[in-house]
């Protein structure tokens, strides 16, 4: 009798074993498929950025910066940023004359721009750029696929949403999380702001150009910028010294007729002295 009593538990243990086995296996299933769908719908629409990036020279700078903005333009993409600026490399300034001077300089031009293309057309651009450069030094795509992060984000703002749902329904007065439900409100904006940057940056790629050109050799005349050369002659500028002494010494001789009292007094000093130093010899 206990034998049998054994028997039937282990019998029962093994139906409810099996059991849960079938359970586990049908939850991994559905959660499998879950997955791969949403696998699926990250593999239909992939997120790939496209970003390039592009260095070379150009006979002209200026008319290359114009050709580029029109192409770019024509291709319904935009220019983000742009500049142009010159380097001088050497500078050198040769007198012409005693008011001007011939400025003589060596110096580059550079080009710096930042696209944004639509992506289907990011290859086409690239492949037209080269009849415009003299001489390419290097050109680099480069493709960043954003799919699992998206598709992760997107998860992610699902399960907020359910989670504000449920923190909602049973919040109380007492304890009405509001802090918790703001929390994961901003962290859920966050996840779609990725998103939405994300799309964006999809469907548009950046490339940034960078060119130059030759150094350039510029002259011109400059008005002279060294104060000596515009002092008169040494002729005029000995007659003037003469005309400055003359007129200094002038001077001393008004300002000693301004002390005659002193030199009155001291004459006097000097008479009395001398008088009474006779009368004691």
């Amino acid at each position: 009798m206990k034998k049998i009593f054994i028997a039937m538990a282990v019998a029962s243990s093994l139906v409810f074993a099996c059991q849960n086995a079938e359970k586990y296996d049908s939850s991994n299933a559905s959660t499998e498929a879950i997955l791969d769908s949403n696998s699926m719908d990250s593999i239909d629409e992939a997120k790939i950025i496209k970003t390039a990036d592009m260095r070379f020279r150009v006979k002209d700078v200026q008319k290359t910066k114009e050709e580029l903005s029109k192409s770019i333009r024509e291709k319904g993409g935009t220019v983000a940023e742009f500049k142009i600026e010159s380097n001088v490399y050497e500078s050198q300034k040769v007198k012409l004359s005693s008011d001007s001077l011939k400025e003589i300089n060596s110096y580059r031009t550079e080009g710096y721009l930042v696209a944004k293309i639509p992506a289907e057309k990011l290859d086409e651009f690239t492949n037209s750029i080269p009849k415009l450069a003299v001489f390419v030094n290097s050109a680099s795509m480069k493709l960043d696929d954003q799919s699992l992060y998206y598709l992760s984000n997107k998860l992610k703002v699902e399960n907020r949403v359910e989670a504000v749902e449920t923190i909602n329904k049973f919040a109380t007065k007492k304890e009405p999380n509001v802090g918790t439900s703001l929390y994961i409100k901003d962290d859920y904006v966050d996840k779609k702001i990725e998103n939405l940057s994300i799309d964006s940056q999809v469907k548009y790629s950046t490339i940034t150009l960078n060119f130059y050109q030759n150094n350039t050799v510029q002259s011109f005349v400059v008005a002279n910028d060294n104060l000596y050369n515009y002092k008169p002659s040494f002729g005029n500028r000995l007659l003037l010294s003469l005309e400055n002494g003359w007129f200094i010494f002038k001077e001393i001789i008004l300002a000693l007729s301004n002390l005659w009292v002193l030199f009155l007094l001291a004459g006097a000093g000097f008479y009395i002295y001398r008088t009474y130093k006779v009368k004691r010899a």
